[in-house]
């Protein structure tokens, strides 16, 4: 039986992967593998994290099952930071921790296709994973143009699809928008558009499936989910994705949360359980070991801001990073590097050539996805002009 399975395509990141280990050049530069790094090309442990793992080593008492509601401790302290204060908004919100923000998300798409719906418009390009998740679980992608070729949000495209979706032959419509920092253009809306995509939720009644997963490396922790505090104000219910996996530096711990925001409270206990059989059917239940870290830093006075200066330090490092990328418009023309400073958060794409992308690999030693996506954490003082150089080289 097993036989009948068709191999599929290789992954072409963990493809591009091995080619950089296999360079042997020292001055070759990763700009593919879509995680945080320092000046010096690490991926480290938070030191805030690393504290609350000392204090978990030494408090915790047990490993028992918490159930498919997860950590609701860690649930808990994360809401305020996501949504705010609002007692009312609060009162119509239930959460629950999942494996990762990808976690959240299939879980958003399951239980929205539970509750009737079979179509999810969805901005493009896109992280590749909310497609394969949404064919996986069987609900069709409705795709829109995210982003217009000046490196800007494409309003007129979101806002169409909002207004365009609703009811269909197959059920109903959802719109799936990133929260902030969009993998990966890096293009996000401003307030003003944000604005008009809550006011176009609340008069469409569609659902929103709001995906957060990059919270506090755009322009900072109140301004980044600040549009989606504006959609969740508008609507009378929503779907929430959170991921800590980049803001606490927690990736191969899997620490996610899903919320989902009713339109009474005593809708919540209903929809809950929905969501708690999805998840028990999928994993069970989620890793404990980060969101009890997670919890044990927001419970604290101490360990929060040694969090929000880690967190600020990572977001001024990829500042800088753009500014000087944006400043070299004009020396690798064609490339628009201007717009890289107006974007936010680890990604953005260069709208190279396949043929120019295969030369920065093997002339320059730049390895970069084939979409030209760039992670911009890859990038330092150290290697920055020579990536300049090198695409003022082939975009010459």
């Amino acid at each position: 039986m097993l036989e009948r399975l068709d191999a599929q395509p290789p992954d072409a990141l963990l493809a591009l992967i091995r080619m950089h280990a296999e360079d042997e050049r020292a001055d070759k530069i990763d700009l593919g593998v879509g995680v945080y790094r320092t000046n010096e090309g690490a991926t480290p442990v938070f030191r805030a994290i690393k504290q609350a793992e000392q204090r978990l080593v030494e408090e915790q008492d047990s490993k028992s099952y918490l159930g498919p509601e997860g950590d609701t401790g860690f649930v808990a302290a994360l809401m305020p930071w996501v949504f705010g204060e609002d007692a009312t908004m609060r009162g119509r919100i239930e959460g629950m921790q999942t494996p990762g923000g990808t976690g959240a998300v299939r879980l958003a798409v399951s239980l929205a296709q539970k509750a009737g719906v079979s179509r999810v418009h969805l901005g493009m390009p896109s992280w590749p994973n909310h497609k394969q998740i949404l064919d996986d679980v069987g609900v069709e992608t409705v795709p829109f143009e995210h982003a217009d070729a000046d490196g800007t949000a494409n309003l007129d495209a979101v806002l169409g699809a909002i207004r365009g979706a609703g009811a269909n032959a197959g059920g109903a419509d959802a719109v799936l928008l990133h929260g902030c920092c969009h993998n990966p253009t890096g293009v996000d809306y401003t307030p003003e558009q944000w604005a008009e995509i809550a006011q176009a939720f609340a008069d469409s009644g569609v659902l929103p499936i709001l995906d957060i997963a990059y919270h506090g490396l755009g322009q900072g922790l109140e301004e980044d989910v600040a549009g989606a505090r504006q959609v969740l104000a508008a609507v009378s219910e929503a779907l929430v994705a959170y991921s800590c996996d980049k803001n606490f530096g927690l990736y191969r711990d899997r620490v996610g949360a899903f919320y989902m925001m009713a339109s009474e409270p005593g809708q919540l206990g209903a929809i809950a359980s929905n969501a708690n059989a999805l998840a028990r059917a999928n994993w069970s239940m989620p890793p404990d070991h980060g969101g009890a870290a997670v919890r044990t830093v927001l419970r604290d006075d101490e360990l929060t801001r040694m969090w929000l200066d880690e967190v600020a330090e990572m977001r001024e490092r990829m500042r800088r990073v753009r500014e000087r990328l944006a400043a070299a418009d004009n020396e690798a023309p064609g490339l628009n590097l201007a717009a890289l400073g107006e974007q936010n958060g680890l990604f953005a794409v260069l709208p190279l050539s396949k043929e120019q992308i295969v030369r920065l690999r093997e002339e320059h030693g730049i390895y970069m996805a084939g979409s030209g996506r760039i992670n911009v954490a890859g990038l330092h003082a150290g290697n920055t002009d020579r990536f300049i150089a090198a695409l003022a080289d082939v975009a010459g």
